[in-house]
């Protein structure tokens, strides 16, 4: 897709310095650019996701499996 945007001139010139050193045209460099900041926002919004389920939810073992759990290792060397 083909587009126009604006961004100031100093962003401009430090992305063609470093599309040249990579040696990649200007689109690729944006249009890679862009792809790391969408999946960073949605890295980002799905850890806030897994932290709201997470604090809704008891994590907390069941007492009977808990005690379960500390006869059969209690004989354990660490």
């Amino acid at each position: 897709m083909r587009t126009a945007i604006y961004i100031p001139d100093d962003i401009f010139k430090t992305a063609e310095r470093i599309a040249r050193r990579l040696k990649i045209s200007r689109s690729e460099l944006y249009a890679r650019a862009v792809k790391e900041y969408i999946a960073e926002l949605d890295a980002e919004s799905t850890t806030e996701k897994l932290n709201t389920l997470y604090a809704r939810e008891d994590s907390k073992l069941d007492s009977v499996f808990s005690q379960v759990q500390k006869r059969a290792l209690q004989d354990e060397e660490w």
